[in-house]
């Protein structure tokens, strides 16, 4: 099983779902980045379970320890390693699903791939591991921070009720301001109330996050295989309940003519610029300095509070019966996920574009 992401800022998750803890080692981050572990615990708090009505009630403060990498406040050039403990882990809540597959689980795949499953909580598979990246991503937050570069994700679908506005006319400051993380006050009330309607209904419904990167400087990514993109959307796809990524226009510029798509350069001062960003900032796989831009589609979740048809380790017909404490929908809590990641892959080739030259 891989575990490892990045090329020269690489991180390696461990733990489980409901295991004594989970944490991750973050290799290749340069010494004299300032390490701010309020900045870290500021993050997790946004990924915590237990926030609000429309998510899940496990309650986990999420607490971290640096174990290694950092002294006086500042990385040492060494690996960096981070501890979560679990507290609130109710294992006994699965115990019903420990020789059933869920349906649109892993428990299935993981059972044919490995011969064995650790079905509390989906052990490995679970989004609790997902803290850890959240832990890892602040830190390349803190590095890219040094090179002006902010990223900013926010809900823009929750079911069918989404946001139509464009990232250039949003206040991201309003994003936090309330708890399905939309920064639109009139969107974000829409939403909410179809999460919660459908968290009574014993339900889940899918969403999407989207994310926008300013800053960043041209000339990152690697021709042909490692392109920006590509690295974007291999992050994007490993985060769970993940099922599509599209940047710049995306689906929706198959519908427009070369000469409405295409993005005129023009220099402003010293700066070459680009008059429309359809492109997402990202040209031939490469950044060109313009915002980058990206959507990530989330699946329903896969627990809902009703009864289904399944089968057993046996192949014999079962019933799985919904229990434990989940999220109705899992974008709320996706927002600093999707951050962290794209982080990790900026930070990730920012540092490949700085050995790629003398």
């Amino acid at each position: 099983m891989r575990n490892t992401f990045g090329n020269v800022f690489t991180i390696t998750t461990f733990g489980e779902s409901h295991g004594k803890g989970l944490g991750v080692i973050i290799d290749g981050c340069p010494a004299g980045i300032a390490v701010d572990e309020a900045f870290i615990r500021q993050e997790l708090q946004r990924r915590k379970p237990g926030q609000s009505k429309i998510t899940t009630q496990r309650k986990e403060e999420d607490g971290f320890e640096i174990l290694s990498g950092v002294f006086e406040g500042k990385s040492t050039g060494t690996p960096i390693a981070i501890v979560i403990y679990n507290t609130d882990q109710k294992s006994k809540d699965y115990s019903h699903i420990a020789d059933k597959f869920r349906p649109s689980h892993a428990d299935f795949t993981y059972h044919e791939k490995y011969g064995v499953r650790d079905y509390r909580g989906g052990g490995r598979s679970s989004a609790r591991e997902t803290a850890a990246r959240v832990a890892a991503g602040a830190v390349a937050k803190l590095m890219l921070q040094e090179f002006g570069v902010s990223i900013n994700a926010y809900v823009s679908q929750a079911g069918h009720e989404r946001l139509d506005k464009t990232y250039q006319e949003l206040d991201f400051s309003q994003t936090e301001s309330n708890i399905v993380r939309c920064p639109d006050a009139e969107a974000a009330e829409r939403m909410i109330e179809l999460i919660d309607e459908t968290r009574k209904n014993r339900d889940t419904i899918g969403g999407v996050v989207s994310c926008v990167a300013q800053g960043v400087p041209a000339g990152l990514g690697e021709p042909v295989f490692d392109r920006l993109h590509a690295a974007l959307g291999h992050a994007m796809l490993s985060i769970n309940a993940v099922k599509g990524f599209e940047y710049g226009s995306g689906f929706e510029g198959v519908s427009m003519k070369g000469s409405e798509h295409n993005d005129a350069f023009y220099k402003e001062g010293e700066k070459i610029k680009t008059r429309t960003n359809h492109s997402g900032g990202i040209q031939g796989g490469i950044s060109n300095g313009e915002a980058i831009y990206f959507r990530v589609a989330f699946k329903p979740v896969a627990t809902i509070m009703q009864d289904q048809e399944s089968i057993d380790t046996k192949g014999e017909p079962a019933v799985v019966s919904g229990k434990g404490r989940h999220d109705p929908c899992v974008v709320p809590r996706a927002v600093p996920i999707v951050e962290a990641m794209c982080a990790l892959v900026l930070a990730d080739y920012l540092l490949l574009n700085r050995s790629s030259k003398l």
